[in-house]
């Protein structure tokens, strides 16, 4: 399979098998969850691409990918979003806008709501960050987890200091080496949702926060000079446990992670682990064609419309950036 060196094939799609860990502490089995496809037109985002409106806020599961065909034009400087469908998505912590708070099982409406701001507030830590994004530690993040699972917390000191397949931060954080890439602009688009359940049977004394977004960072090259603008997408799907401490060793409020994983459109499959993203440039690939690439099938990062468990585990071809 070759790449597609119009701008829209650079870079491997690369798929994280994520953390699924379960605490001691919590007795957590994990299970993943899938959303309802809804067919509803607020949520196709797929209109003429001169449109630039804001998109409504998604409340449910896309039912299909935005048109590959409406956005034929590439990213500049000047408009990094250019040709992206997340030239209409919110600006960064604006893309994350939880539901309306409700009692929910343990936990009463106003413990909730908190409990959302709190899981808004690690995904900010963790995936918005500027320093993050630099290649910073995300200290933030990490301090938002409850002190009562410190395991968590130890294997993610370990992934950031010693990266490996099983336990690779990027599943959970998004870090560039500055020696690398540098970020254009300010600005990281962002679209997802965020709903919250009552956790049944052996999640008993559970309130859950399933949390499924995407972050599209425009990158260029950190040489003095450089324009090429390429863009990495990220899809976290992260579930968050607020725990019963009447029922759990847990801190009343904090939060647990109860599964994560990651999809990420245009990260270099091939790069040693670092702990960071590797995005590729179209000039990367013209400058030695004869590179390896991907050999699993074509993905778009920007398709919301499958959870993250359903796509190609293997390293694959992003169909655009």
């Amino acid at each position: 399979m070759g790449w597609d060196y119009d701008g829209y094939g650079a870079g491997g799609q690369r798929q994280s098998p994520g953390a699924r860990m379960a605490s001691g502490a919590l007795g957590i089995v994990v299970a993943v969850g899938l959303a309802i496809l809804v067919l509803r037109p607020e949520l196709m985002p797929w209109r003429d691409a001169g449109d630039t409106s804001p998109l409504a806020v998604e409340t449910e599961r896309p039912s299909v990918a935005p048109s590959e065909e409406t956005f034929p034009d590439r990213p500049t400087l000047r408009e990094p979003f250019k040709g992206s469908p997340a030239l209409r998505w919110a600006d960064g912590a604006a893309g994350i806008e939880p539901p309306a708070a409700k009692a929910t099982g343990w936990m009463s409406k106003a413990q909730v709501a908190e409990a959302l701001k709190k899981s808004k507030r690690f995904l900010v830590a963790a995936n918005l960050d500027p320093a993050v994004i630099k290649g910073g530690k995300p200290a933030a993040a990490l301090g938002l987890l409850d002190p009562k699972d410190p395991d968590t917390r130890e294997e993610l000191e370990r992934s950031l200091e010693l990266p490996t397949e099983e336990n690779d931060p990027t599943a959970l954080f998004t870090r560039f080496s500055p020696h690398d890439v540098r970020q254009v602009g300010t600005v990281v688009k962002t679209r997802g949702r965020m709903t919250v359940e009552n956790g049944r049977g052996e999640d008993a004394g559970l309130v859950l926060i399933r949390a499924d977004y995407t972050f599209v960072y425009p990158v260029v090259k950190a040489r003095p000079g450089a324009d090429e603008v390429a863009r990495t997408i990220v899809r976290r799907q992260v579930t968050f446990a607020i725990a019963d401490p009447a029922r759990y060793v847990a801190t009343r409020g904090r939060l647990f992670l109860y599964e994560w994983q990651a999809n990420v459109g245009n990260d270099d499959c091939d790069e040693p682990l670092d702990g960071f993203l590797h995005p590729v440039f179209d000039s990367d690939l013209m400058a030695d064609p004869d590179a390896p690439s991907p050999t699993g099938p074509a993905v778009d990062p920007y398709d919301r419309s499958k959870g993250i468990d359903e796509l190609p585990q293997e390293c694959t071809t992003s169909s655009r950036t």
